[in-house]
């Protein structure tokens, strides 16, 4: 029986029309647990005070490893949705599918004295996960780095990024099978 947080993320992961699917692992309460710890475990020494996590798996996986974690959460939307109050706003460089996502972070939600990981279930280009840093910034916030469940990010991107820790590697996934 697999227990370990990569174990249990491949045993949940799966395509579906030829798209990445790993929501299964939020329908399982013993499989979310792991994998939330998995995401947070490299990250429990380095004094970090808040989680990022952007709309809408990584409000999800970032809430929950804040909670592991006991820090709070700071959310990253996505678009033009209500989000009041003073906040940092940036535009992404493209991403994997060629689109450009507005971010928004709450401006009073990080400051000088934060240490701040982001936490999502993928990382490809690492267009948004560079936009979520320089906002982190922006708000006198460290950046200590991201935790994802799937890694596929190019060793050229992974610059700037600080510590980038995925628990599956996108190479390790099975093989997607457009007609399932």
């Amino acid at each position: 029986m697999v227990t370990t947080a990569r174990g249990l993320a491949l045993e949940h992961f799966r395509w579906i029309n030829g798209h990445a699917d790993v929501w299964a692992i939020f329908r399982d309460a013993k499989a979310l647990a792991a994998v939330v710890r998995g995401l947070v475990d490299p990250f429990r020494d380095e004094q970090v005070t808040a989680i990022c996590g952007i709309e809408s798996r990584g409000f999800l996986l970032g809430a929950a490893a804040a909670v592991e974690l006991g820090v709070g959460f700071v959310p990253v939307r996505k678009g033009d949705d209500l989000f009041p109050g003073d906040k940092v706003t940036r535009l992404t460089a493209p991403d994997y599918r060629s689109l450009r996502h507005t971010l928004r972070l709450q401006r009073p939600s990080l400051g000088p004295g934060d240490r701040v990981v982001l936490v999502d279930d993928w990382i490809e280009t690492g267009n948004q996960a560079v936009t979520v840093k320089g906002m982190v910034e922006d708000c006198g916030a460290t950046w200590v780095g991201c935790s994802v469940i799937v890694d596929q990010l190019a060793e050229e991107s992974r610059r700037g990024l600080g510590t980038v820790h995925g628990l599956l590697a996108a190479r390790e996934l099975p093989s997607c099978d457009p007609s399932a």
